[in-house]
């Protein structure tokens, strides 16, 4: 019998090992390797073209948002499913517009995880059904990619400057854009947008 060829991207050494260790108790699934952040799991992706891609969201060098939307456009045929602790209706809109298969909470029982891997490779959407009723009634994320980026600049303490020097954009075109944002997320200042947004998911 053929195994599903799985890979795990998982920034936490510990959480790592122990999905890794779970999901090679199962008799038809292999994990043909691990990687510590978005960059590594892409290139081991190119390497070993797995049928299943396993992946937290904030990771560093690139999240696992970023990794999806790569995934699905250089190697289709590895499906993407995101396991995380971020219970945010944002989050999981943003993780299937980047062509996810499915979102599961690590809260839920461990045997639910090869259970999904198995329905993933298969072609199905597997979503975490309390998460996917609040996604449901959220509403859609007001922010363009643009706005996003620069929002979450200026949550991480960033100047305009600083922003506008990192994007390549000027300083009066990164002021506009936070404006926007601001207004949008009916915020009264950055700060204040920027941690709404984040705890919407949509940062």
């Amino acid at each position: 019998m053929k195994k599903i060829q799985v890979i795990v991207a998982e920034d936490q050494a510990m959480v790592l090992g122990a999905l890794a260790a779970l999901l090679e108790t199962e008799p038809d699934i292999a994990v043909c390797a691990r990687a510590a952040n978005g960059r590594e799991a892409l290139t081991a992706i190119g390497k070993l073209k797995p049928d299943v891609l396993v992946t937290d969201i904030e990771m560093p060098e690139m999240t696992g948002l970023t990794l999806a939307a790569e995934v699905r456009e250089r190697y289709p045929q590895t499906r993407v499913m995101i396991l995380t602790t971020f219970a945010r209706p944002g989050y999981l809109r943003r993780a299937l517009d980047a062509g996810a298969k499915g979102y599961l909470l690590k809260d839920r029982p461990s045997a639910e995880l090869a259970d999904a891997v198995r329905r993933v490779h298969q072609g199905l959407r597997v979503v975490d059904p309390d998460l996917a009723l609040e996604a449901w009634d959220s509403g859609p994320d007001p922010l363009t990619e643009r706005e996003r980026q620069i929002l979450w600049r200026a949550g991480e303490g960033k100047s305009s400057s600083e922003i506008a020097d990192e994007l390549h954009l000027s300083e009066g075109t990164v002021r506009n854009y936070l404006s926007e944002a601001i207004s949008k997320l009916g915020a009264s200042n950055r700060v204040e947008a920027a941690r709404l947004a984040r705890s919407r998911g949509w940062l």
